[in-house]
């Protein structure tokens, strides 16, 4: 299997790099293709990356090779890592607007270049942002199964791990999923939670009690008071201690936020989600995962059909995404949901998405 990087010379793209070989992913018979922009310092980075990487991996290094153009990426995986980021430094809610005007050229790029040169059988894992745009850019031009945006499977890895570390179990016992927009728009879906070696009754007596009397339509609220408190306090490691008294949804959403604003970014946690999805399209096999997809009517909504990009639990495979794996959503969840979809419909339209 081949894989390409695009965007490989970024914080996150390199972070994917490394985990992709020290993780053993690609044998010496695969092929990793870091991609950059031709012209200035992305186009030498890219070159020096490569260096960089068989100097620190050469007996188990796969083939490692460069592309600075966008018809020359070929690869069986491609990982977009490309564009603009978030600034470290922002406050209050981030401007997912601004992101999506830097960044929609370079998703169209890409897309159409593997729409005319790739193919036709790519699988493509977005990390970028605003990463609904680009699962739009790509699913219309690419066909909608072959794309999947990691953002719900970061966000759903983050919720497994602040209800492991609230009960003091390991992440691995914890099952349950995140859909809706990636980041302060994500659903916390507490109807998928499961823990292992736990019957029914004893899993919704957990989740009881985690939850309290708190349902989801005070969560988008919750997340807004929790970024205001932290934001009044000039101390990185106050500011960490007031997160692990929140309740564990607003936990994932607010301890990363604190963690990248605080200057050190998410760079490992997002490698670590993508290379995940990685693998479970290397894998062969079908494997319940959470992404941003564009659906078409497979799941329903406000009492319609749902058509349009949002995150939800679906099974990935070698082929890509083949279908939504929801059994039925508790009545708040699926209102919210309905909210998150409706404004980011909107939002992709706005944004010269739909198209």
């Amino acid at each position: 299997m081949d894989v390409a990087i695009i965007g490989a010379t970024g914080d996150v793209g390199r972070a994917i790099c490394t985990a992709l070989i020290e993780q053993g992913e690609l044998g010496a018979s695969s092929r990793l293709q870091l991609v950059g922009r031709a012209g200035g310092s992305s186009e030498s980075a890219v070159h020096g990356l490569r260096v960089d990487l068989i100097d620190a991996y050469d007996e188990r290094a796969p083939q490692i090779d460069v592309a600075v153009r966008p018809e020359d990426v070929v690869a069986d995986v491609v990982v977009v890592a490309a564009g603009g980021t978030i600034p470290t430094k922002a406050t209050g809610a981030i401007n997912r607007d601004e992101l999506a005007t830097r960044n929609r050229a370079v998703f169209e790029s890409y897309a159409d270049a593997l729409a005319a040169h790739g193919s036709g059988h790519e699988i493509v894992i977005v990390v970028s942002n605003p990463v609904e745009l680009a699962v739009d850019v790509f699913s219309r031009r690419l066909g909608r199964h072959r794309v999947i945006g990691m953002g719900a499977w970061l966000d759903s890895l983050r919720f497994r791990r602040e209800i492991a570390a609230t009960l003091g179990i390991r992440r691995q016992r914890v099952s349950g999923f995140v859909a809706g927009q990636h980041g302060d728009r994500m659903v916390p879906l507490w109807s998928t939670v499961r823990l292992r070696g736990l019957d029914v009754d004893e899993r919704l007596e957990i989740v009881e009690r985690l939850r309290g009397d708190r349902t989801l339509a005070s969560f988008p609220s919750e997340i807004a008071a929790a970024k205001a408190a932290i934001a009044t306090d000039p101390d990185t490691a106050s500011a960490f201690a007031q997160v692990d008294a929140f309740p564990p949804d607003v936990q994932a959403v607010v301890r990363p936020y604190l963690t990248h604003t605080s200057g050190a970014k998410t760079a490992n946690g997002t490698a670590a989600a993508t290379v995940d999805l990685v693998k479970t399209v290397l894998d062969g096999r079908d494997i319940v995962v959470a992404g941003q997809v564009l659906l078409d009517g497979e799941i329903e909504l406000g009492g319609m059909p749902w058509h349009g990009v949002l995150g939800m639990p679906v099974a990935v495979g070698p082929e890509g995404w083949t279908r939504v794996m929801v059994d039925g959503l508790a009545p708040d969840e699926s209102r919210l949901l309905w909210e998150v979809g409706q404004a980011l419909n909107e939002a992709i339209v706005s944004w010269g998405g739909g198209r």
